[in-house]
């Protein structure tokens, strides 16, 4: 389990969800996250490091997918960018090209800190990666969901033992 221990403190937190198009995994990662949290004093948005999709609303099935298992949350495309690293307290990618992709922004030590996949939260993965089910059966996105529902749990219990405020 990654150490948050550099969030203790911290009024506020930013967490960013980060995937290639940002409409099928990093928007099913923020709403499933966003309706675990407990309180205000976290925030969480996603992104996707190309721009194929900005301004879109969220893959049809991954919004289908996200509400049948009783999640709320409105979602516009975004792209990622060095000044939303720089904004974000804690970035989480999908996989191995966004996670390189992100890398590549970090121009700092505390940059790259805070630069994770979500599926390290996850204890029980056998790896890090999250598949993007775009174009698949809705059976792809319930594994992302359920990939995403984990890795969500286990965060919560990082940031609740960085600093018990977040939880």
């Amino acid at each position: 389990m990654p150490d948050l221990s550099f969030l203790a403190g911290r009024e506020h937190l930013l967490i960013t969800m980060v995937c290639y198009g940002n409409i099928c995994r990093s928007p099913m990662a923020a709403a499933v996250l966003h309706n675990k949290i407990k309180n205000s004093s976290i925030t969480v948005d996603s992104a996707g490091t190309s721009n194929w999709h900005v301004g879109e609303g969220p893959n049809p099935p991954a919004k289908r997918i996200w509400e049948l298992a009783g999640y709320k949350y409105n979602h516009i495309s975004s792209q990622f960018n060095y000044s939303r690293l720089v904004a974000a307290d804690l970035v989480l990618v999908m996989d191995s090209h966004n996670y390189q992709q992100v890398k590549q922004l970090a121009t700092s030590d505390e940059e790259h800190q805070k630069i994770f996949y979500l599926r390290e939260f996850d204890e029980t993965a056998e790896n890090l990666e999250v598949p993007d089910p775009y174009s698949l059966p809705d059976a792809a996105f319930e594994k992302v969901l359920e990939m995403v529902e984990r890795a969500t749990d286990g965060l919560l219990v990082a940031l609740s033992a960085a600093s018990p405020r977040h939880t």
